[in-house]
């Protein structure tokens, strides 16, 4: 009995090794780097032709598309690229999800600058594409401080909608929540919710890439300022508060939703 018990904990203590305390060894695989790079841009670009088109679609269309329609369907699209392409990048999509995945401690440091990039350029694309078929500016897609309020208010509104977004991202990349249609209901659900409510102070935001491509491409930076440090800040909070309630990050479970799954061999401790 003492020998099977040993033998038992051994391979559980394997099992942890793996499972636990080594949650990134998938993701330094670096063939596998470039398909989680195409992800993100891919998925980037799918959040902004619907983000930015709402409201371009708008201006080209007046009475097809009205606030409502086109704040829920970005958070529909997300909710739809989390669930076919979460396990293959994390489906981040978002500068300021990549850092609090990083400050977490579920993400590598190394892997930031090319997602930001790819996001970046999956952004502008997608303006880009916008503007070629619509025909109007893709600063009619784009997000600035509403008219009679200062860049201050939209700033405070991107940082606390940031936050709550960020905190539902941690919060859904824990324990049995981890990847799949839990976390694709609950980050599309606070996304169209947002967007509901806050945008008609700040536009809603909550993405330095979703407001960067439209205004690159309309050639109009007017206020941008706000869609960087708002929703950075408001990510920074929400890791914080996340070590509060949780404690500290890089889990298997929160590692697995920041850097996807492709190829992990799942150890089997009755059978280590």
């Amino acid at each position: 009995m003492a020998e099977e018990s040993q033998a038992a904990r051994g391979r559980f203590d394997r099992w942890f090794e793996a499972e636990v305390i080594q949650p990134m060894t998938d993701f330094q695989d670096g063939k596998q780097e470039w398909r989680r790079l195409v992800s993100e841009f891919l998925g980037t670009f799918f959040l902004v032709l619907v983000a930015a088109g709402g409201g371009m679609m708008g201006e080209a269309f007046p009475d097809t598309i009205d606030r409502g329609a086109a704040v829920v369907a970005p958070g529909l699209m997300v909710l739809a690229i989390i669930l076919f392409m979460g396990k293959v990048s994390g489906a981040h999509l978002n500068p300021a999800v990549t850092l609090a995945f990083s400050l977490r401690g579920d993400f590598p440091w190394r892997r930031v600058p090319g997602y930001i990039i790819v996001q970046l350029a999956g952004a502008a694309l997608a303006a880009w594409f916008l503007t070629l078929v619509i025909g109007v500016s893709s600063s009619f897609g784009s997000n600035y401080p509403a008219d009679g309020y200062s860049d201050w208010s939209a700033f405070t509104m991107e940082t606390v909608l940031t936050f709550g977004l960020v905190s539902v991202i941690l919060g859904t990349a824990s324990g049995a929540q981890n990847i799949g249609i839990i976390g694709a209901i609950g980050v599309g659900s606070y996304i169209a919710l947002a967007g509901l409510w806050g945008s008609p102070i700040s536009g809603a935001s909550m993405n330095p890439a979703r407001t960067f491509g439209p205004d690159l491409v309309a050639g109009d930076f007017t206020g941008y300022w706000v869609y960087i440090a708002g929703p950075i800040l408001g990510a920074v909070i929400a890791v914080g508060a996340a070590f509060v309630l949780r404690g500290y990050g890089g889990g298997r479970a929160g590692s697995d939703a920041a850097q996807g799954v492709l190829h992990t061999e799942v150890q089997n401790p009755d059978k280590a």
